[in-house]
């Protein structure tokens, strides 16, 4: 299990989530509010440069709120960041 995978593990205490997400998000049993942050997460961590207003309108319309949009983007881009840190340096995670 990744790290994020781990700590998704300790805060939603349900193994078949995690492994559902870790396989592919789309299929998983999750509203429309959460499914739209996932989405935004994985154009802004593909893409990053294809992001428009577009897509923080549909978080708005969704009903999050400013403060939360720049939360979900600072959280992605520093998980981004992480990664790519822990990848470049050949980081292994530790056992627990």
């Amino acid at each position: 299990m990744t790290h994020h995978g781990a700590a998704l593990h300790m805060l939603t205490k349900d193994d078949e989530l995690v492994e559902q997400l870790k396989k592919d998000y789309s299929g998983a049993d999750l509203d429309e509010k959460t499914m739209a942050i996932l989405l935004y997460a994985e154009k802004l961590t593909l893409q990053p440069n294809s992001i428009t207003d577009e897509d923080v309108n549909v978080l708005k319309e969704k009903g999050y709120s400013d403060r939360a949009i720049l939360d979900m983007c600072q959280i992605t881009a520093y998980f981004n960041f992480v990664n790519r840190l822990a990848d470049g340096l050949g980081i292994q995670l530790e056992k627990e």
